[in-house]
């Protein structure tokens, strides 16, 4: 486990030298989306258009931020619960999509699918919402205003601390952390 910076869009390199566990600081544009985004786009992909963003090396966070105040950039940004991607998220990964940011466990598909896409998945504390909107220094919707907070925002983040959950390797925090207190 160790303290790492990088600065999205992700290579492969970059998620190659990932492990579970690992407490990372994310810099430079990545893109918010939940249930009702991901929906819109994996339609897209069925029909073959275009999405509203190129997914090739992005990160993406699964949170719906509140209303920003007067002078603030967004409101509270807390992740939400990720299985509620996890049937679409496949679909994007093979579209280049090389992290996800949200809370709890993936399902095993999800989990095969980022080691064949060679992603990593992040979970973002819950909680600190607020802490998380100081990390964000722009946000701009670029797809399905029609959504309010869900809608499709871009992101320029500073320093957004996250922890490795599933790496490119295979590798689980969640079941290694449960066998480490089970024995």
């Amino acid at each position: 486990m160790a303290e790492k910076y990088l600065k999205a869009p992700l290579t492969d390199q970059d998620v190659s030298e990932l492990t579970i566990g690992d407490q990372v600081y994310i810099s430079g544009i990545i893109y918010t989306a939940r249930d009702a985004a991901h929906k819109r786009l994996v339609e897209l992909l069925d029909k073959g258009e275009e999405l509203p963003l190129e997914l090739e090396g992005q990160i993406l966070f699964y949170v719906g931020p509140s209303p920003a105040k007067p002078g603030a950039v967004i409101g509270s940004a807390g992740p939400t619960t990720s299985y509620r991607m996890d049937a679409y998220t496949p679909a994007l990964l093979d579209k280049g999509l090389k992290g996800m940011i949200g809370k709890g466990s993936r399902s095993q598909e999800v989990k095969e699918s980022i080691v064949k896409n060679k992603a990593v998945y992040f979970a973002a504390v819950g909680g600190a919402a607020a802490l998380t909107a100081q990390r964000i220094k722009k946000a701009e919707v670029i797809a399905y205003p029609d959504l309010g907070p869900e809608a499709i925002h871009k992101l320029e983040v500073e320093n957004l601390p996250v922890i490795v959950v599933n790496d490119s390797f295979g590798r689980d925090l969640y079941q290694e952390g449960m066998k480490k207190y089970q024995s």
